[in-house]
């Protein structure tokens, strides 16, 4: 693997954005770290992809926020000239689960901004850089990751504007795909499943029961970050080159229709 590659991992600072650049920095890959409010965290993150023998940079900015996603590109190439892989992983749930006959305005507004505006809008200034940079040389098989989630075709109806986002996101893989095919840019969709972060740390009961009781995944277990870091590692290593507008469920088969 060229030592030269970058990527840029939205939401990286923890849970599975984490995974995924701690991954990539296990095989040499330069890592821009994105947070939005805990630089301890993203400096914790940094500092394991040093110890891997790689190299990141610690970019803040908030994925609602189109002059922060445009420093957040300008600050990567402007430390690496290159940008070979973005993953748009960043992403947040209602402040307040609540039925979708009262969700309000606002709610709606702040996930949909964060979680699909914002990865759109970013893809499209990281796209047009990735176009130059392969028509200068620089680049040879760029790619876009966008991580969803099973949310994309799983109700939740207390957390509709989330579901929404997420397949949302879908589309615009589809759409991505479609347009950059033409410049050698694929562009993938992963969605996890029931993933063991900090995030999840509150209803793990819940979900021990659902997973190691009960089945609701056949794969009887949690998914772990490295589980969708893997994924991601096999897309950024060219291992798909024929594929683009994928979808690669990491879900432990939540995703099967079982009688």
């Amino acid at each position: 693997m060229d030592d030269e590659k970058v990527a840029i991992v939205t939401g990286s600072s923890r849970g599975i954005g984490k995974g995924i650049a701690l991954t990539l920095a296990e095989r040499g890959w330069r890592i821009a770290v994105n947070y939005q409010s805990n630089r301890q965290a993203a400096e914790e993150v940094q500092h394991a992809i040093e110890s891997l023998g790689s190299n990141a940079i610690l970019v803040q900015a908030d994925m609602g926020k189109m002059n922060d996603l445009n420093r957040l590109v300008d600050d990567t190439l402007n430390q690496y000239q290159r940008i070979d892989l973005l993953v748009n992983n960043a992403g947040i749930s209602p402040r307040q689960r609540m039925d979708m006959l009262h969700i309000s305005q606002e709610s709606y507004d702040e996930v949909m901004t964060v979680n699909l505006k914002g990865p759109f809008f970013l893809t499209q200034r990281v796209a047009k850089e990735m176009i130059h940079l392969l028509r200068t040389g620089v680049l040879t098989h760029p790619k876009i990751i966008n991580i969803s989630s099973i949310s994309a075709y799983t109700s939740s109806t207390s957390r509709a504007e989330y579901c929404i986002s997420k397949a949302g996101m879908g589309m615009m893989t589809i759409l991505w795909a479609d347009r950059l095919a033409e410049f050698g840019i694929n562009v993938y969709e992963i969605r996890p499943g029931i993933i063991q972060t900090d995030l999840t740390a509150t209803v793990k009961e819940k979900y021990d029961r659902l997973i190691l009781e009960e089945g609701i995944t056949p794969i009887r277990r949690w998914g772990q970050p490295q589980d969708v870091g893997k994924a991601v590692l096999a897309i950024a290593e060219d291992l798909l080159p024929f594929s683009t507008g994928e979808v690669i469920n990491v879900d432990g088969g939540f995703h099967l229709r079982r009688l």
